[in-house]
């Protein structure tokens, strides 16, 4: 049993052939997946699929590089998918300033954060977190405004901000980026996180893991995640993949097996 903790069922590369990957899915013994939003105009199609499929999980949030202009977030317009019993988290949520200037306004991120976190807060979801070039503001921010479940998606920080995560309760989560030669912080931090507090993901049709690094991901190659990440902690995988299974579902507890 594995769990790849986050993808992107959605996007019609994969959406379009479904039923194919989630055989591919079975025959790499990846028992289940959570498909996480990141547009107002995904999250039907990302709980239909849930709807459709047992094995599925679905997450609803906005991700911090849609700026989306003239749309404004409000907490009902999340609540109202929260109620489906397979809608597990929210986000995909977070702070990202990769592309922004220097001393750019980042108000609106911030204000959108602190909405979801307070949403996860009222319901007991846990949030998804995508943070880049931003993991200082990100933890002030959860740490503010008292975020008490998490999991830090596709962790690319070092051991120190690793630390600081595992010390504020948070998950980690790795991707195929840790298969990647010159990806020796992440490959540092998989080995240095506690066992029970990783997970793994492919974050697909995105970072597909060697050797398939170049060609669309599908949830089936987390097994490739987990066979690095266990190499690397010298480990079996079919321990790695007990562990981080047992994870999901102690994060993401309104799933079910």
């Amino acid at each position: 049993m594995l769990v790849d903790s986050h993808c992107h069922l959605n996007f019609d590369e994969l959406y379009n052939d479904l039923d194919s990957y989630l055989a591919q899915m079975k025959d790499h013994g990846v028992t289940h997946a959570l498909c996480v939003g990141t547009r107002p105009d995904n999250l039907d199609r990302i709980v239909g699929i849930a709807n459709k499929y047992n094995n599925i999980f679905a997450s609803v949030g906005i991700h911090p590089d849609e700026k989306l202009e003239g749309f404004d977030l409000t907490p009902d317009f999340l609540l109202k998918y929260v109620s489906n019993p397979k809608v597990i988290a929210l986000g995909e949520t977070g702070l990202d300033y990769y592309r922004t200037e220097p001393g750019a306004d980042m108000k609106w991120q911030h204000d959108r954060f602190i909405l979801h976190i307070d949403l996860s807060n009222q319901t007991d979801l846990p949030l998804i977190i995508h943070t880049r070039s931003s993991i200082d503001d990100t933890l002030a921010i959860m740490k503010s405004h008292k975020a008490k479940q998490a999991v830090m998606h596709c962790f690319t920080e070092n051991i120190e901000n690793a630390k600081k995560c595992l010390d504020m309760g948070y998950y980690i989560s790795i991707s195929g980026i840790v298969t990647f030669k010159n990806a020796q912080t992440i490959k540092d931090v998989a080995k240095y996180v506690p066992i029970d507090r990783l997970l793994v993901e492919t974050d697909s049709p995105f970072l597909a893991p060697v050797p398939f690094r170049g060609t669309q991901n599908n949830p089936a190659l987390v097994s490739y995640v987990a066979q690095y990440v266990a190499d690397l902690r010298e480990i079996s995988v079919e321990e790695l993949a007990i562990a981080t299974t047992n994870n999901f579902f102690n994060l993401f507890k309104k799933a079910t097996k």
